[in-house]
């Protein structure tokens, strides 16, 4: 497949080695336009969240899922901020973090968002989630899955902000699976975030729900890779942090 990509440099944030789903929902990339349309957004937490352990103890409840979110939120935000810090650039985290629970409840650039799905939508700069899908994921696969999903979507915008527009829609994807992977890892090696039992075996799990179907010509528009190169996309970057990810 093609490797050309139209991005801008951000110096060192390339090379950096940070110290130490379930449903075909696409958890896709960034649709170009638009400001989210009803409900009224939510602004993504700005606090920096405590190093704590995700739970893969079967725990259910809508309060634990909101939690985890917005503890996902936050460390996203934080370990992005510090990547572009290092590099001697400003982050400007993503503006909103929007639910909804019906198709077409929020809007990107005219087109209602569908049910089952999470989407970083560029030109209004929010990511937005069907509620519902994802609680119903958290209770199937775990709570490690919500911080893959929130990383993936989250990658998207820092691919907008760097400038990354790659020919095929399957290249942004893996790539972003990549970041997200590193997200974690490298947050799992700092301390800022601590996994327990199990967690591990969720993000495989859920890596292998949300793979294309085999059939799915590679090159087609809206491709995000086969269950296999996700997970092992993901995992490159869980274990060697951003130089894996084809930044540079």
């Amino acid at each position: 497949m093609g490797d050309r990509a139209r991005r801008r440099r951000l110096g060192p944030l390339a090379g950096l080695v940070v110290a130490v789903v379930v449903a075909a929902g696409c958890m896709g990339g960034g649709l170009d336009q638009g400001e989210p349309q009803q409900p009224a957004p939510r602004e993504s937490g700005r606090s920096e969240p405590e190093a704590r352990t995700t739970r893969a103890d079967g725990t259910t409840s809508v309060a634990e899922f909101k939690q985890d979110f917005e503890d996902a939120v936050a460390l996203a935000e934080k370990y992005w901020t510090a990547q572009f810090r290092a590099s001697g650039e400003r982050f400007r985290p993503i503006r909103r973090v929007v639910p909804y629970s019906r198709a077409g409840e929020v809007s990107c650039g005219g087109q209602g968002l569908p049910r089952n799905n999470a989407v970083y939508c560029s030109a209004g700069d929010f990511i937005a989630y069907d509620v519902n899908w994802s609680v119903s994921a958290f209770r199937e696969i775990g709570d490690a899955f919500l911080f893959y999903l929130l990383g993936h979507e989250y990658a998207h915008g820092v691919q907008v902000r760097l400038g990354i527009r790659y020919d095929f829609t399957i290249q942004q994807e893996l790539q972003a699976d990549c970041m997200a992977g590193a997200y974690l890892g490298d947050s799992v090696r700092s301390g800022a975030l601590t996994l327990a039992d199990g967690d591990l075996d969720e993000f495989r799990e859920g890596l292998l729900a949300v793979g294309d179907d085999p059939d799915q010509p590679w090159f087609a528009e809206g491709a995000h890779g086969t269950a296999e190169q996700r997970s092992e996309k993901f995992f490159s970057g869980y274990e060697n942090s951003l130089k894996a990810c084809d930044l540079g």
